[in-house]
């Protein structure tokens, strides 16, 4: 996913407000530069990983999840397809969608559009999406009611560090109620701030692969 981490064009900044000030565009332009070579960095050390750390620690984080998500009959829970390294929660989608839970992958159907929450289940048909992200071939859509979101970064207030499509944040603005969010990540992606700007939305809880746990201040 590209950068999109300057929330538009200059003519359009005069809306964008941190604590009721404007968000000038050296500010922008700083935080872009900082978020992308932290991303570059994070990315780095999650690729390092081996097939067995990866593995190892994807089943501390599922295990970790099964004590903070309780999986009902009629829940509605949007998880992901793991791509480029992400943590692997496919075991736990399953593990979900058996005890009644309505699983659901998000959809890029428009490039810098909120994205859409499509049914997954087991077995079922898949095809490729936008980025070559496997996605469920059937167009079901539903709302979820908890979203677990994978975490490239993340700081102590629960801001995320995502790819810098700003896909997430796009669409948890346009939803209503919010659902909860949840992000999940490996140990390494904890940093002391991701300098969140206006159009970021803290999620409510983060789980990390070394047992860290903790909740939105």
């Amino acid at each position: 996913m590209e950068d999109d981490d300057i929330g538009g064009a200059e003519p359009c900044m005069a809306h964008l407000l941190v604590d009721g000030h404007p968000v000038d565009p050296e500010t922008l332009r700083d935080v872009a530069r900082f978020r992308t070579a932290e991303r570059a960095r994070l990315m780095k050390a999650r690729q390092k990983l081996s097939v067995a750390e990866h593995a190892a620690a994807s089943a501390k984080l599922t295990a970790m999840l099964e004590t903070r998500v309780s999986p009902q009959q009629g829940m509605r829970i949007a998880v992901y397809w793991p791509i480029r390294a992400e943590p692997d929660l496919r075991d736990w989608m399953a593990k979900a969608h058996t005890a009644g839970a309505a699983i659901l992958l998000p959809v890029v159907t428009e490039q810098h559009a909120p994205l859409s929450f499509r049914s997954w289940q087991p077995g079922c048909a898949m095809r490729r999406g936008v980025w070559n992200i496997p996605v469920p071939a059937s167009d079901a859509e539903a709302v979820p009611d908890v979203v677990i979101s994978p975490l490239l970064g993340v700081d102590e207030t629960c801001f995320r560090l995502g790819n810098g499509g700003g896909y997430y944040d796009r669409t948890l603005a346009q939803l209503n109620p919010l659902p909860k969010v949840i992000g999940v990540g490996f140990s390494h992606c904890l940093m002391p701030t991701i300098f969140p700007m206006p159009w970021d939305i803290p999620m409510d809880s983060v789980i990390l692969s070394d047992g860290t746990v903790f909740d939105r201040p």
